[in-house]
């Protein structure tokens, strides 16, 4: 005669048996989709990225094909030891930051970096520059418009950040971006005077071309994107690049 325990559905060892199963048919279900999707998500992230990158150049439209707006602008690799083009690089090299220098937080920054070269006939229309650093949260990641004297911003977006919402994420906001565009990021100098002003601008201030209201209730946020503009348009970032168009124009 059987032994009943072999049937015994309610035993703690059937139990384990059938969360054990259970378990490794979930996991191959969820890797399984996630290879699927890895792909769509990819495009999904790289498309967005590149409308962030059309949208900071005023070149997004309602509705528009992203992939076919974006084809009107040049990726162009930089070496920022030099601040020339290059014909290629490698992209996986990369330089520490001196600490004294390291004001976005960020540790190593690539020595190549892809830079969006938007031209008008055979001129240089405006140059969008990939930033980044230190938040409060989190590191935010964005991209800089300059035109091409080299001074003047033409704007900054955001594309990634965890920043506080309702404060730090203000930096998504349509009336605080719309500040950057006209300020000057130099003084006649190499270093970069433009920042997040404490509080709103006052008109009368000396130095207002330099200055973006800041951000109520967000100082460490409003603070990690003046250090990452400042780095990134100083002389350890794009400085040198930056400063062949001020010497061309």
């Amino acid at each position: 005669m059987p032994d009943k325990r072999e049937f015994d559905r309610d035993s703690i060892s059937n139990t384990l048996l059938v969360a054990i199963g259970l378990s490794l048919v979930c996991s191959i279900v969820v890797s399984s989709a996630a290879i699927v999707l890895k792909p769509v998500q990819q495009r999904n992230e790289e498309l967005f990225r590149q409308q962030i990158i059309l949208d900071v150049a005023g070149l997004m439209e309602p509705g528009g094909d992203v992939e076919q707006l974006f084809a009107a602008i040049e990726p162009r690799t930089v070496d920022l030891e030099t601040g020339e083009y290059a014909d290629a690089g490698d992209p996986g090299l990369t330089v520490d930051i001196p600490a004294e220098l390291d004001i976005a937080s960020i540790g190593q920054r690539p020595r190549y970096v892809e830079v969006y070269v938007v031209m008008d006939g055979g001129a240089v229309e405006q140059v969008i520059l990939p930033v980044y650093g230190k938040g409060l949260w989190s590191t935010m990641l964005g991209y800089l418009s300059m035109a091409p004297d080299g001074n003047t911003v033409r704007g900054l977006r955001f594309y990634a950040h965890a920043e506080t919402p309702g404060l730090g994420d203000q930096i998504d906001k349509e009336p605080w971006r719309a500040q950057w565009a006209g300020k000057l990021v130099y003084d006649g100098g190499d270093e970069p005077r433009i920042r997040v002003n404490k509080g709103p601008v006052p008109p009368d201030a000396a130095d207002a071309r330099h200055l973006v209201d800041g951000l109520a209730g967000a100082t460490l946020t409003a603070n990690g994107v003046t250090y990452l503009v400042q780095y990134w348009t100083g002389p350890h970032g794009f400085g040198p690049y930056l400063k062949n168009f001020r010497e061309a124009s």
